[in-house]
């Protein structure tokens, strides 16, 4: 008879023990390496003297201040009405068309802010092809005759970024929605209530803290925006900071920009969940069942169709349209630039590096959560998940003083032991770059792998224990295949996010090293967004690959 394995003793105990106190170590460097270019850009904001912040608080702070709070209210007002009406009109009602609208609904988010807002500057240009239709249909003959209000505007702002930004509050919301339980619709429509009251007095007020959670995220895209904001013309404070910093090279100024920046996002963050601190719900999961959709008339499942569709049309289909179109003709006229190569590889290669390094810290801080459950672990969390919540031009001034920092002492000790000058190590290298991504898209790893590890079974931990694997073993052998979606969902989520971010790969980038991104905001800025339309497509079709995991994932479930 073979002898069994030794059970764990007080050794493979302490063992674990020891183990786990190192991985909230490494958490705590993980999150030290989140806060230091917050601590930079405070300490580079102390270095502007008196009379520059009161030349920012007397002339460029109310502007901007003004302008980012009308475009956040707005886009929040946009977001969370289509938002929840969509996610309402494929929950509660059936009829034909509406399972392509579930995951169809989804698809503005490939589309970049800034992609839109260029597309729709040529779309509706006074003497584009939309225009031009509409002055032949109604017998005008030149602009100046007829032409539609310029989209150069705060209107126009407000309403490009609302049409990209809802799914924001769509997925969320629909979540919610599907979870609710029919037997509450159904109490309520025995006291006579319609439909329609069934969604404002029972569903909403229930939906509210996924709507809350919804519109707090698209907010914090509206803020990292640069490239959308500047070109339709609206002064917001991200906008601010980068004309500061650039045009004016005035990095102190710049950096208490974004230190105020970064307190209203503090406020945003601190809003929302003061705004659900007391919604609860509860449901008797054995009893309950899912929110039936009810059939609906021929004619008003047109309508529902339709309005479900324009959300789609507007944020997807139109600029997707014509970013192929335009994509066609540039490769007919010169065929594929041998630029577009090499901007190729250097979007794929930051990409992955940051994806690497972003999911290994997740790895890190998410394990170290559940091998050590506590106070310390869930702070230490928090703080390596605040990234993504400052928008990217904060995090790359707060990035660039770092570095920069730590490029001259190497210089300076380079030259004093051994003469030789090392120059910009780190600024020079791209190294900024991945580190400004790893730090904005941190929360996504952590998030994603956390969520993986939740649904490991924590007698899993103890049956690896006992046959004598360390904590190291066990996360090899055990954790780590058995969250491997989970981890690949995350790092998808991350390169898609990287490839799509311009702030911080604009102002972080080595000399002449371009991304899709920045090629598409330098053509832009030259007017001549057309050049840029297959580096544009090439965005979006990458960005359609969450889409698709979020399609799966939300058709897994209920429908």
């Amino acid at each position: 008879m073979p002898a069994s394995k030794p059970v764990a003793g007080p050794s493979v105990v302490s063992q674990a023990g020891r183990s786990g106190r190192n991985w909230v170590a490494l958490s705590a460097l993980a999150a030290l390496i989140v806060l230091l270019p917050v601590a930079g850009l405070a300490l580079e904001a102390l270095k502007g003297s008196s009379g520059l912040w009161a030349h920012l608080f007397s002339s460029i702070l109310p502007v901007a201040l003004v302008d980012t709070v009308i475009l956040l209210i707005g886009v929040g007002v946009v977001t969370a009405v289509i938002g929840t009406t969509t996610a309402w009109l494929v929950t509660a009602y059936d009829f034909p068309g509406r399972r392509m609208l579930q995951w169809a609904l989804l698809l503005p988010l490939a589309v970049p802010t800034y992609i839109i807002a260029y597309a729709y500057l040529d779309i509706l240009h006074p003497i584009g092809s939309v225009q031009g239709a509409i002055r032949w249909v109604l017998g005008y003959e030149t602009p100046r005759q007829f032409r539609l209000p310029d989209i150069r505007s705060m209107t126009g702002c407000i309403l490009l970024l609302g049409f990209v930004l809802y799914p924001y509050v769509y997925i969320p919301t629909r979540a919610m929605f599907l979870t609710q339980s029919g037997n509450l619709v159904d109490a309520a429509r025995t006291l006579g209530i319609s439909r329609r009251e069934v969604f404002w007095r029972v569903a909403l007020p229930l939906a509210r803290p996924a709507v809350a959670i919804g519109i707090a995220l698209a907010l914090m895209e509206t803020l990292n925006d640069v490239g959308a904001a500047e070109f339709l013309g609206v002064r917001t404070m991200t906008v601010s900071i980068y004309t500061t910093w650039i045009t004016r090279t005035d990095l102190p100024g710049a950096s208490q920009i974004a230190l105020a920046l970064l307190l209203i996002v503090v406020a945003l963050v601190g809003l929302e969940r003061w705004a659900r601190r007391r919604q609860r719900y509860a449901t008797d999961a054995r009893r309950s069942r899912g929110l039936t959709p009810q059939k609906v008339t021929p004619l008003k499942g047109l309508l529902f169709l339709f309005a479900g569709s324009l959300p789609i049309l507007l944020g997807f289909v139109a600029p997707a349209l014509y970013l192929t179109t335009e994509a066609w003709k540039r490769y007919q006229f010169a065929g594929l630039s041998s630029r577009l190569l090499g901007e190729a590889i250097s979007t794929i290669t930051i990409a992955t590096l940051a994806t690497v390094v972003t999911v290994a810290l997740g790895l890190v801080v998410a394990y170290a959560t559940r091998l050590r459950p506590g106070k310390t672990s869930a702070f230490l969390l928090r703080l390596s998940t605040i990234g993504y919540a400052a928008p990217g031009t904060v995090v790359a001034i707060g990035v660039l003083i770092v570095l920069a920092g730590f490029d001259r002492l190497i210089d300076r000790t380079a030259l004093d032991w051994f003469g030789v000058s090392t120059g910009l190590l780190f600024m020079g290298s791209g190294a900024a770059v991945v580190y400004a991504l790893t730090v904005r898209f941190l929360a996504i790893s952590v998030g994603g792998i956390e969520a993986g590890l939740s649904r490991i079974p924590l007698s899993l931990d103890h049956a690896s224990r006992t046959l004598g694997q360390s904590t190291a073993g066990t996360f090899r052998h055990v954790h780590l295949p058995l969250s491997k979606a989970a981890i690949s969902a995350a790092a998808l989520l991350v390169f898609v996010d990287c490839i799509k971010e311009l702030p911080a790969t604009l102002l972080l980038r080595p000399l002449n090293v371009e991304t899709f991104a920045t090629h598409l905001y330098g053509e832009a800025a030259r007017g001549t967004y057309e050049e840029a339309s297959i580096a544009a497509l090439a965005i979006v079709a990458i960005s359609i690959l969450p889409v698709i995991l979020l399609s799966r994932v939300g058709t897994a479930g209920r429908g």
